[in-house]
């Protein structure tokens, strides 16, 4: 496996080996021993899957400490642009972003610590995006800062995107006081 870590310290990138032949591949997607020394993670406690259409846009989602999450992150099926936004106040490069392309092909994987905000944009009908989490889902500790605010410039690669009611009401990120 092939571990890079990003421009913004803390997000990571891991290109896992993928063993094909004519009867299809086989890679290995996790182990707890390897992923616990880089990500300096002891535990990830809960498991989500999302199916997307093309151009639906989730994010930028994050949970507020004490129930922050890392979200270790993959493609099972299409392509994304997936963003992780800084929002860890203390950070050189809070406010600043990274934009990956995941998809089923290449079988990347990407780590975004808490004290990130996160979303992606499926670029393909049927998208089946993997999250394994650091901690559960707590609702009353979610947030979300507005998807297309001018100041973080993000380009999400689309024009119309299909955003859920509670996303196009984010914080714009001016006003947001950042719990990390």
């Amino acid at each position: 496996m092939e571990i890079k870590e990003e421009r913004i310290k803390g997000l990571f990138t891991f290109l896992p080996k993928v063993f094909g032949d004519e009867r299809g591949y086989f890679l290995e997607t996790f182990s707890q021993f390897k992923y616990e020394k880089i990500l300096n993670v002891t535990s990830l406690v809960q498991d989500n899957l999302s199916l997307s259409s093309k151009g639906v846009l989730r994010g930028l989602h994050f949970q507020s400490p004490p129930h922050d999450q890392g979200k270790l992150i993959q493609v099972i099926k299409g392509s994304v642009i997936d963003v992780a936004l800084d929002i860890r106040k203390d950070s050189p490069t809070y406010g600043q972003h990274i934009s990956i392309l995941l998809d089923d092909i290449e079988k990347k994987q990407f780590w975004i610590p808490p004290g990130f905000a996160h979303g992606f944009c499926a670029l393909e009908d049927n998208t089946i995006f993997s999250y394994k989490c650091s901690n559960y889902y707590a609702p009353a500790f979610e947030n979300t800062i507005l998807w297309n605010d001018k100041n973080l410039n993000i380009d999400w690669n689309i024009k119309e995107p299909i955003i859920s009611e509670k996303d196009q009401r984010g914080i714009e990120f001016n006003n947001f006081v950042s719990p990390f």
